[in-house]
């Protein structure tokens, strides 16, 4: 096996063609074949063992590593993985890029500690301290309200839609739901599990984007929101992220995800004879801050127990949506806060 990545990994070659002319080969020193399915395996074996080095909670995507620990008084635990962290990059000639690495600091009550990261001379580098961050397309703040990255994405929305009205000088009812979905609405939606937005303003800010481009057609100019998005058969965004918080709740419920059971606790009192409700219940536990309520573990208990039992138990996930939209029918249009 040994021998097998070694010959994929080495004496290659390569050139480079252009209008059928071809260029000399040249030998490839370092990396692996772009596009490959082995490349990114052998990069994940390669960091494979850095959660075994640490104390601290860490996620890995790619080359985009995450360090998280909870810091009371003392932060020596955490500034001790960072530093353990560099030791093992300096043995594994895999350098971090001090630049890039940034500390962003979560709580009211965060003592806002200094670290520090040694280069590769053996200077040491204070790290700096960031209050907005961009990770995996969702811009974040300390405070968790995701305003910003709400804005980022209406801004993006927005020029998209006035790309398309430049671009089509008629758009009919067929052409236009065919444009937002395929390019508009995924801007709205992508990772809305994570920063579901809570406050209205932000909401009312999300909305105002459909709200623009059902109006684009024509022929519905004369018709309120909610008719226009009955006669485009389009769900209102709320209930968009209502449907994708059940569908996520119904993965966890059903083991399609492999976590910790303590992150959506079923109802324990329902094992057994069950008097009120479904056999999947939630418990619903007490928080103490708004941001901690807009969890999903949190902000869908209520909606989730109020399900039928034929819908919650469904035999899969496409026909738990399926069944979901037959019993939330009432609520596919709608754009009142007080109703979801």
């Amino acid at each position: 096996m040994l021998e097998w990545i070694k010959s994929f990994l080495s004496c290659r070659q390569q050139q480079v063609v252009v209008g059928g002319f071809e260029s000399s080969w040249a030998d490839v020193l370092s990396g692996v074949p772009q596009g490959s399915v082995l490349g990114p395996v052998l990069f994940i074996c390669y960091i494979n063992d850095m959660p075994d080095l640490i104390t601290s909670l860490i996620y890995l995507y790619a080359d985009d590593a995450k360090l998280l620990n909870k810091v009371c008084v003392d932060n020596a635990s955490l500034q001790s993985d960072l530093d353990t962290l560099c030791e093992w990059s300096m043995q594994w000639q895999l350098k971090f890029n001090i630049d890039k690495c940034k500390v962003m600091h979560f709580g009211s009550h965060n003592v806002q500690k200094q670290y520090t990261m040694p280069d590769y001379s053996g200077d040491v580098h204070s790290l700096n301290a960031t209050v907005l961050e961009k990770d995996l397309g969702i811009w974040s703040d300390p405070s968790l309200k995701f305003s910003v990255h709400v804005t980022h994405v209406v801004n993006k929305a927005n020029q998209i839609l006035g790309l398309i009205r430049r671009s089509f000088t008629y758009i009919d009812l067929s052409l236009m739901k065919t444009l937002y979905v395929a390019l508009v609405r995924p801007h709205l939606e992508y990772g809305n599990v994570v920063w579901h937005p809570f406050l209205k303003k932000d909401i009312e800010l999300l909305e105002s984007v459909q709200h623009r481009a059902t109006k684009m057609v024509p022929s519905l100019k004369h018709l309120c929101y909610e008719d226009r998005l009955k006669a485009m058969d389009l769900p209102s965004l709320m209930y968009r992220r209502l449907h994708g918080d059940a569908i996520e709740t119904y993965k966890y419920l059903h083991a399609v995800y492999q976590i910790d059971s303590s992150f959506l606790p079923l109802n324990q009192s329902n094992i057994g004879v069950i008097t009120r409700g479904h056999c999947l219940k939630l418990i619903k536990r007490d928080c103490k801050t708004a941001v901690r309520a807009n969890f999903l573990s949190y902000r869908i208990v209520n909606f989730w127990n109020s399900l039928p039992e034929h819908v919650v138990t469904a035999d899969s996930v496409n026909s738990f949506k399926g069944l979901f939209d037959k019993s939330c029918s009432s609520l596919r249009f709608s754009t009142d806060v007080h109703e979801f």
